[in-house]
């Protein structure tokens, strides 16, 4: 990375302790996955051989309509593979008992008004021990519309922190459109349609300054997502 665009500063945060469950998760992706997602909706997906089937790091960065999205990103992954996913969520949505399930099956939080360090370094930290990262790259869920809105520079900053360290230097990012029939919330047997892209090569974008490579990478990743969401 050239110098001049130097690291993005960030409010000091409290560093994001793991609560994964080695046990609960498992038992959980089996019940959804297995039972609750097959009854209750109608799921195609296209394009699962572009998932990977061994252990690297790689990022999926899906649209967000619902709160059901990361279910089916589980089950999404769990037709090529037997990998477990990481998540970085909203705040409000790891706190409480609500809370205590998703840190368990790998959920990790972001303050998106003001977002820290600490969740920047988590997920930088997951991806260099090899994990399947899952970030929204909208934000937050739309879900009015089909449309696809303003992606964030975010994950293409993260993606690029990595593999500029030397850490996992054939890192991938996989843009994925998912469809419900129905706006939210989707009533039973709803349609979805889960749309996987092709793997955006973060190594591709190195030979710029760091914000010329973000801003490029994710412009990248914005046509993929509009491609994909065409496509049902």
């Amino acid at each position: 990375m050239t110098e001049n665009n130097k690291p993005q500063n960030y409010p000091a945060s409290p560093e994001i302790i793991p609560g994964f469950s080695p046990w609960l998760t498992p038992l959980t992706y089996f019940l959804v996955c297995k039972v609750l997602l097959p009854f209750y909706f109608n799921i195609k997906v296209r394009g699962q051989e572009k998932l990977p089937t061994n252990k690297e790091a790689i990022i999926l960065a899906p649209t967000h309509r619902s709160r059901w999205d990361p279910l089916i990103m589980a089950y999404m992954v769990g037709l090529v593979s037997n990998r477990y996913l990481r998540y970085m969520v909203s705040q409000e949505q790891t706190e409480g008992f609500q809370g205590w399930f998703i840190r368990r099956l790998g959920g990790f939080p972001v303050d998106r008004d003001n977002p820290g360090i600490s969740s920047i370094r988590h997920s930088v930290k997951l991806l260099k021990e090899g994990e399947i990262l899952v970030l929204f790259p909208e934000g937050k869920i739309y879900p009015e519309d089909n449309e696809i809105h303003f992606i964030q520079p975010g994950v293409s900053r993260i993606a690029l922190q990595v593999i500029s360290s030397g850490a996992e230097p054939n890192l991938k990012i996989i843009p994925i459109s998912i469809l419900y029939d129905h706006p939210a919330p989707p009533p039973w047997r709803c349609g979805v349609h889960v749309n996987i892209g092709d793997p955006l090569e973060v190594k591709d974008y190195l030979g710029n300054s760091t914000k010329q490579a973000a801003q490029e990478l994710t412009a990248n990743m914005e046509l993929s997502l509009k491609q994909l969401h065409k496509k049902y």
